[in-house]
């Protein structure tokens, strides 16, 4: 059931970005100034990857277009294998999944990605315009590490005294089941 719940989600997600990105790139979106002073719309076409690199150079834009189809399959092998037992986790897969199927679908049928929401620029950072599909990567992937690092029992660093207990008991049979088939 969790299965087609995540390919359902997907596949929302996915047509999410792509009428996103259809509306921005047909109204030519231009907003003079920053919502809240952190976020305005400005549509433009990206031939590059993040901050616009490799832009110029169609050798590495096919090798990272090349990367990204790999990674796509291996997101889907992760959440058959891996995380199979997980549904927090295979729900982060889905949409880093929809994410990078939608910058894929653009990259793949216009050569290049459509961005249209323009990120506050921090010191730190040079001018970042992004779209709805470059927000589901960040944050599932965001959401993915922290419940890799630290929530459940099979986190690395298991947050609650709960969870480490239950991580430790499972430790402890599996070391005996070992023993006793030895």
């Amino acid at each position: 059931m969790i299965v087609v719940g995540c390919a359902l989600l997907l596949c929302v997600l996915l047509a999410v970005d792509l009428i996103t990105k259809m509306f921005a790139h047909a109204a030519n979106v231009r907003q003079g100034s920053y919502f809240l002073g952190i976020v305005k719309l400005d549509y433009t076409s990206n031939p590059g990857v993040a901050f616009g690199m490799a832009a110029d150079n169609p050798t590495a834009m096919a090798v990272i277009t090349a990367f990204t189809v790999v990674l796509i399959v291996g997101i889907g092998v992760l959440f058959f294998t891996v995380f199979k037992k997980n549904t927090a986790a295979r729900i982060c897969l889905a949409v880093i999944e929809a994410g990078a199927i939608g910058n894929l679908i653009d990259r793949l049928c216009l050569g290049y990605v459509r961005d249209f929401i323009d990120v506050v620029r921090l010191l730190i950072l040079p001018p970042y315009t992004c779209n709805v599909a470059d927000i589901y990567i960040v944050f599932g992937a965001i959401a993915l590490v922290i419940l890799i690092l630290f929530i459940g029992p099979h986190a690395v660093f298991p947050l609650t005294k709960k969870w480490r207990e239950q991580a430790k008991a499972e430790a402890e049979q599996a070391k005996s089941e070992k023993k006793a088939d030895e």
